[in-house]
């Protein structure tokens, strides 16, 4: 099936790698003109920048930590100048303290969830300040760490807990001035971020053998399903959850 989204201009934070590399890739393939945000690692950041820009769509490079206000407001007044304005957001950025309960402190947990979900909100809000006519969307990246138990994953599963919260109040509230609000969960994906996990191989193997669909998610599948949120065949689909996990959840 061949979405076509062409004109249209998109932010996709956290989009040097991984899943949001592939979702800023799928967007261009759409003929999105896609902003490329990065905090600290710009050569990657620059390779997908040019990687869009072939396939004859513009790029743009943004740096700047999404948990800081004031970078995010930096990034959207030069989204402004040079664009004019947006009408994609996906937040993808993120990032957390994966450590037992008993080794976590106050200062791990504010810092993931102010990165994986206090984060949508000062985006969110910039978004919507931009000129822009017609239907935006907005899709924000969880995780089933949200809804299950992982080891270690305490930190992190609440924020994408309070992110999917968020996206359902966001969703009711813009609702009627034109903006659709959606996440998207994705199951286990082998990215740079699983590295961190000293379990790393037992929990690809483990998901590999309990997925239905019989093979892991990949960073493609996830941006599939964001491309699809974004366009009018979604138009009536508001404050969700989408679950993209080949089946993974359904097990008991």
């Amino acid at each position: 099936m061949e979405l076509r989204l062409p004109g249209k201009r998109a932010l996709v934070t956290g989009s040097s790698r991984g899943i949001g590399r592939a979702i800023a890739l799928r967007l261009a393939d759409a003929g999105v003109d896609v902003a490329i945000n990065f905090f600290r690692h710009r050569g990657p950041a620059e390779e997908v920048a040019h990687e869009i820009e072939a396939r004859g769509v513009r790029a743009l490079l943004l740096k700047g930590n999404v948990a800081d206000e004031a970078h995010v407001n930096r990034m959207f007044e030069e989204i402004r100048a040079r664009w004019g304005g947006l009408e994609i957001l996906v937040s993808n950025a993120a990032s957390g303290v994966l450590k037992p309960v008993n080794h976590l402190t106050l200062h791990h947990f504010h810092w993931t969830m102010d990165i994986n979900a206090a984060a949508l909100l000062p985006l969110v809000q910039r978004f919507i300040g931009l000129p822009c006519e017609g239907q935006r969307s907005v899709v924000a990246v969880s995780s089933l760490g949200a809804l299950r138990a992982i080891p270690n994953y305490a930190a992190v599963g609440a924020s994408k807990a309070a992110l999917e919260s968020l996206v359902r109040h966001l969703a009711a509230e813009l609702g009627p001035s034109g903006v659709r609000v959606n996440a998207v969960s994705a199951g286990t994906v082998d990215t740079d971020a699983l590295k961190h996990f000293p379990n790393r191989e037992q929990l690809l193997a483990e998901a590999c053998r309990r997925t239905p669909a019989g093979r892991l998610v990949t960073p493609q599948d996830v941006a599939n399903t964001v491309l699809f949120l974004c366009t009018d065949l979604a138009i009536m689909i508001q404050g969700q959850t989408l679950i993209v996990d080949g089946g993974y959840s359904i097990l008991a």
